[in-house]
């Protein structure tokens, strides 16, 4: 089986980024697929620098002083240049348009902090928290037209008994995601296999 090629989208720290690569690397994801670029829509975003370390190509199109339809297109373009099995977006904070979510049906996949049944949008562990859960899920997605909207992959609940503030809500919300992401990805790809 040829290994299916992965792009990340990343707009902040890349800590899913680096647990995916290190899953590549030497983990439930080697032999499966290759991290093709790393993409940043922020050139001072920290997570290009971790990519860098670990040998991946970036490609850093700054959506700062673009309009978004500029921005959309130039992306767009890079995108299908590069000829992806799958888009993975991890703290990709911008929402994808209309024109990229056809132009890869069901391509893209997204995590998100929260049952996206109940709280689509920003701040999931926030949320959590001032709801005052004691346990929240992680959501892994397709990316359709809406908002944290698509056709659900998989979900794992995050354990918030006792959790003191929203800092350790956050760090217990990670732990699991860094974990997660990448089980639901080898799932995903295994069931491409061509």
């Amino acid at each position: 089986m040829s290994k299916k090629r992965i792009l990340i989208l990343i707009s902040g720290r890349g800590s899913n980024m680096k647990a995916i690569a290190e899953n590549v690397d030497h983990g439930i994801l080697q032999n499966l697929c290759e991290i093709v670029t790393v993409f940043s829509n922020k050139s001072d975003a920290p997570g290009i620098a971790l990519a860098c370390e670990k040998g991946i190509p970036v490609q850093v199109i700054s959506s700062r002083g673009k309009t978004k339809t500029e921005y959309n297109r130039k992306l767009l373009d890079f995108l299908r240049s590069m000829q992806p099995d799958l888009i993975v977006l991890a703290g990709y904070m911008r929402i994808l348009p209309v024109e990229i979510v056809r132009a890869f049906p069901d391509r893209i996949i997204n995590i998100h902090p929260a049952d996206t049944r109940k709280h689509r949008g920003l701040h999931g562990y926030a949320w959590a928290w001032e709801k005052g859960l004691n346990t929240t899920k992680i959501t892994v997605h397709f990316v359709d037209e809406g908002l944290d909207s698509g056709r659900i992959i998989a979900q794992k609940d995050v354990d918030l008994t006792g959790a003191q503030d929203i800092i350790e809500v956050e760090k217990r919300g990670l732990a699991v995601e860094h974990v997660f992401y990448s089980e639901c990805l080898r799932n995903l790809l295994l069931s491409i296999r061509s």
